[in-house]
């Protein structure tokens, strides 16, 4: 028998009993949708992972960590918590020592800052970040149409502000911002001038004085940085570019301000002239440190081959390391047994829908077994009447898997837009990611469990004694 006649007496054996082969589709859509809706939200979650470790440099990027003033740790994603502390500060001596080592392709220091920011009737703490011009490009940070990197040789400060630092914005009067009241603050970053206060603890004395509540001059707060008896100065900074994405589209640059590091140095060393900045170390006698200290630095390595072996060497210097391989290492791990999870319980809609397959099938079989007789008496040989209903179990899982791959791209819409409007944190892009390889493996899948749930079907009808199945009534 040709192939030809084995697909028309297949799809017309389905035909003919219409709304049984429907509810058997049927179940084989909603395993194969279950199964690749569940699989796309793991995938969703892995492109997130993906898009986040890009935008820390990639999988050479490594993040050299030192001693920190007061104990204090700085935390890394990817960190591991096994590591001895650092013992060492990162100065502009080790930033050179780090460029000289083998495979280091780039080394560039990091200081972060805690300021204040002020807008009319608002005040925001902010997190700046002052990097290097070349260390700010390869952040590869996507900023919004018209923005650009900071300019080293502007007049004033020029910030990169991450699409979130809004929400760190409050009322002076009430102190409420976006999380308590849900309304963003009147505040265009992109062009609104404002101004900036690096040295918080005088500003917060001057305030104390205005309102009549005194406070001790010419003090020291706690760690040995002294306060200065007027009132900090206010630097008028202004916005080079805003960070892509509204405050829903978390990323990697959500909170920071960016700012050239020597802008960054100079301001802190005018402001503090004479005293410890906050944040860098002293002398046992509450003097200035003799060499300015950095919070970290962005290593990045020749290959990503090359990332171990400089990892271990720098932390024989001294210092911590993180790297993105080990995140990203952990992390797929994570994401393997969370894919296994969802994806298993899709399977067992499938594996329901592979028992309406081999009812139907078996059905068949009862209701046809004269046809079969009559079909081996004719001469088709055993092997034509196994691929025959092995052909119908296979449609049936076709056509479920077909169905099935375009309901799960409408229910992948529909999560991506509720979750979108509902404004998930956390969330950059699609929660749910349906590639192509899914879509082609389920369909794959779903024929083979048609086929498979057939199979024994398909024997039985191959032993069907001809002469019995002729005179069956």
């Amino acid at each position: 028998m040709r192939w030809i006649d084995l697909l028309r007496m297949s799809s017309g054996n389905l035909k003919r009993r219409k709304l049984r082969t429907f509810l058997t589709i049927l179940g084989v859509v909603i395993g194969t949708a279950s199964i690749v809706v569940m699989i796309s939200l793991g995938l969703g979650m892995q492109e997130q992972m993906y898009r986040e470790v890009e935008q820390s440099g990639g999988m050479t990027n490594l993040t050299v960590t030192g001693k920190q003033e007061g104990g204090s740790m700085y935390v890394s994603f990817g960190g591991s918590s096994d590591q001895e502390e650092a013992n060492k500060y990162i100065t502009d001596d080790v930033i050179k020592e780090l460029k000289q080592l083998a495979h280091v392709k780039q080394a560039d220091p990091i200081l972060d800052v805690s300021a204040i920011a002020l807008k009319g009737k608002y005040m925001g703490y902010i997190q700046l970040r002052g990097m290097s011009q070349e260390a700010l490009k390869a952040q590869k940070i996507q900023l919004a149409a018209g923005g650009r990197l900071p300019d080293p040789k502007s007049a004033n400060m020029e910030l990169v502000f991450g699409n979130g630092v809004l929400t760190s914005f409050s009322e002076k009067s009430t102190g409420k911002g976006y999380w308590e009241t849900g309304q963003l603050p009147d505040i265009d970053l992109s062009k609104d001038q404002m101004f900036l206060i690096l040295d918080q603890d005088g500003y917060y004395q001057s305030q104390n004085k205005s309102m009549g509540m005194g406070g001790s001059e010419g003090g020291s707060e706690a760690g040995g940085t002294q306060t200065s008896n007027k009132p900090p100065k206010k630097y008028v900074v202004k916005a080079s570019g805003v960070v892509e994405g509204d405050i829903d589209s978390y990323n990697a640059n959500f909170y920071y301000v960016y700012c050239d590091l020597d802008k960054l140095k100079d301001l802190l060393k005018k402001e503090f002239r004479g005293r410890v900045i906050p944040g860098q170390p002293s002398t046992k006698s509450g003097k200035p440190y003799k060499d300015f200290v950095y919070t970290s630095a962005n290593v990045q390595a020749e290959d990503m081959d090359d990332v171990d072996a400089l990892s271990t060497t720098i932390r024989n210097m001294g210092f911590q390391v993180t790297t993105n391989a080990e995140y990203m290492e952990s992390m797929k791990k994570q994401f393997a047994m969370i894919q296994a999870v969802l994806g298993g319980i899709g399977a067992v809609s499938l594996f329901v829908a592979a028992i309406g397959i081999a009812n139907t099938m078996m059905m068949s079989i009862y209701e046809r077994t004269k046809e079969i007789g009559v079909i081996k008496v004719l001469g088709c040989g055993l092997k034509n009447i196994k691929q025959m209903f092995l052909l119908e179990a296979a449609f049936i899982g076709f056509i479920g898997g077909v169905v099935g791959n375009l309901l799960s791209f409408l229910l992948s819409f529909v999560i991506n837009i509720l979750t979108k409007n509902s404004g998930t944190m956390g969330v950059e892009g699609n929660i749910s990611y349906i590639p192509p390889w899914l879509v082609l493996a389920s369909m794959a899948f779903a024929v083979f469990v048609g086929m498979a749930a057939g199979y024994f079907p398909a024997l039985r009808a191959m032993r069907l004694s001809p002469l019995a199945a002729i005179h069956n009534e």
